[in-house]
Parts: structure tokens; C-alpha cells; sequence
């Protein structure tokens, strides 16, 4: 899912009986109101595990796992005039993947890490005013590669928690090995720094992977917002964390 202003959008994913869908829905928070978009041969084609994020007019759809392997593609659909666009492809060089990170920072679509086969640990943008791609060499405490994180968008940095850094043998039905770690990546400097975070506090979500999250608010901070996702021990969780940023990651 991703929000343009005071709606929700939700695109794709698998339905009971396994099958990828490309149907995108919005729903009105205003009016608590679900409205089917488009669907069809209209959009982006079927898949699931992909990645959205949104700025303050479009969301966009990066990658995930089509009806004939990995995807590597990137639309954006205009909530504006309600219609879908497909950027550029990146070409080879950016392999399709599933669950990577996505976010939108300095003027371009990022998309960090996934899984392609195997952890990835690539970092490549797309510049929305030139469409064109980039792969960029990162430098610092770089995470382990990994998929299926969180990932928020936060002025200049990038922000990733957790996620999977081994995958199980099982695939979708098992848990991997899993990160509780929390880093940031300046856009500008291309710098990668692990966080502090009380890693061995009571109030910390420990390792996780496939979460649903969001950007947030709370009691006057700006931070991350995770809820439930898988634990190391396949456990499917239900609880929800807040992580406030320092002021240095705000503005």
C-alpha cells in the first residue's frame, strides 16, 4: 500500500488461489470508501511482492514476482489524473526482484537491496526529472543484503529495518534468517550508518521480516511504524512498534 493525502492505495498482490493480480484499489479515509481503479490490460501486468511508495501526487510500483519470474519494471500511477505511466526499464543492470526496499528522495525513486535468487545488496535511483537510471556504490556500515524490510523515505535519507538475510528453504512458507538492525542512507553522500537503537530494550521489535509499515507521527516525532510481520520462529505477528528518528535523520 501507499498514501497520496488522505488516500490509500492498494495494487496487486496474490489472490486464494495463489494467482497474481494487478487490480488497483483506493480507499477514501474521508469518506471510508474503497473504489476499484483499473485493472486488466490497464497498468502495470499482474504480480505480487512488489514494492510501492508514493510522494505527494503519484505512487509508484517497482518490481516483484509476475506471472513469468522477477520484475524489474517501474510505473507510477498520477492520482491527479488518474491515469498509469511505465518509466524506462533499467536494463539488465538492475536484476528483477522481489521485496526490495522502495522509497522517494532528492527528486528520484530509489530502489535498495531484494531478492533476485539470492540477498541482494544493490542500491540503483531513477531520476523522475531526466528518466533515467543510475547505479549508485554506497560506502560506510552497509547492511547485509537482504529483502522483505522496511524501508521509509525521510527528506535526504533512507531509513531500512529488519528484514530477511538468509531465506529459508521453504521459501514463502518458512522463515529465513532475519535482521533487527536499523541503518540510514544518506542520498547525498551515498553513506550507509547504522543506527542506535536499544537493540536489547523491551520496546525493540527484535528480528523481523515482511511487515507492513509506514512513515508516522508520534507525540510530536517523525519515525517508522511497524506492525506484525514474520518472526525467526515462522510465527506470524500482531504487534506494533514506533521508532522515533533523531532530529539529524528529520531534516
Amino acid at each position: 500500500m501507499a498514501a497520496v493525502g488522505e488516500t490509500i492505495y492498494v495494487f496487486g498482490g496474490r489472490d486464494g488461489e495463489h494467482n497474481e493480480l494487478n487490480e488497483l484499489y483506493s480507499f477514501d479515509t474521508r469518506a471510508n470508501k474503497w473504489a476499484l481503479i483499473s485493472r486488466g490490460d490497464i497498468g502495470p501486468p499482474n504480480r505480487s511482492y512488489h514494492s510501492m511508495t508514493a510522494d505527494d501526487r503519484h505512487v509508484y510500483v517497482f518490481g516483484g514476482c509476475g506471472v513469468h519470474g522477477r520484475l524489474n519494471d517501474l510505473w507510477a500511477f498520477d492520482a491527479v489524473e488518474g491515469k498509469w505511466v511505465e518509466f524506462p526499464s533499467p536494463g539488465e543492470s538492475c536484476k528483477g526482484r522481489g521485496g526490495p526496499g522502495l522509497a522517494v528522495a532528492d527528486g528520484k525513486i530509489w530502489v535498495v537491496y531484494g531478492f533476485s535468487g539470492e540477498e541482494m545488496d544493490d542500491v540503483h535511483c531513477f531520476n523522475l526529472a531526466h528518466k533515467t537510471w543510475t547505479q549508485v556504490e554506497t560506502s560506510g556500515l552497509k547492511p547485509t543484503a537482504r529483502s522483505v524490510f522496511c524501508t521509509l523515505g525521510n527528506g535526504k535519507h533512507i531509513i531500512v529495518y529488519g528484514g530477511e538475510i538468509d531465506p529459508s528453504d521453504q521459501g514463502h512458507l518458512g522463515a529465513g534468517q532475519f535482521s533487527g538492525e536499523v541503518y540510514a542512507l544518506d542520498t547525498d553522500t551515498l553513506a550507509w550508518k547504522r543506527l542506535e537503537d536499544k537493540a536489547n530494550s523491551d520496546s525493540h521489535p527484535g528480528p523481523r521480516g515482511w511487515c507492513a509499515f509506514a512513515g508516522a507521527r508520534r507525540g510530536g516525532r517523525q519515525g517508522l511504524l511497524v506492525y506484525g510481520g514474520n518472526s525467526p520462529s515462522n510465527d506470524r505477528l500482531d504487534d506494533i512498534f514506533f521508532l522515533a528518528l533523531s532530529q539529524e535523520l528529520v531534516n
